[in-house]
């Protein structure tokens, strides 16, 4: 599965909302710098769907605040 992602790094806690529209604005602690925050963000995903970091890519916007997430399910 796809999913749009908004991430807005250097936030006080982590947090993962889901709009209607099916897309995550996710809050990270870590700043984006050297690929901490996308790190993060790969992390509190697999947490969140129950599937293993590896299972997860960022298809797009690496450097960017908008990105677009797939999700291998298992």
């Amino acid at each position: 599965m796809q999913k749009r992602v908004k991430v807005k790094p250097n936030s006080k806690q982590q947090k993962i909302t889901e709009e209607v529209d099916g897309s995550l604005i996710v809050n990270l602690k870590s700043p984006p710098v050297d690929g901490k925050a996308n790190e993060e963000l790969i992390r509190l995903l697999a947490d969140k769907y129950d599937v293993p970091k590896s299972c997860i890519t960022i298809k797009s916007g690496l450097t960017s605040r908008q990105k677009l997430v797939e999700i291998e399910d298992i």
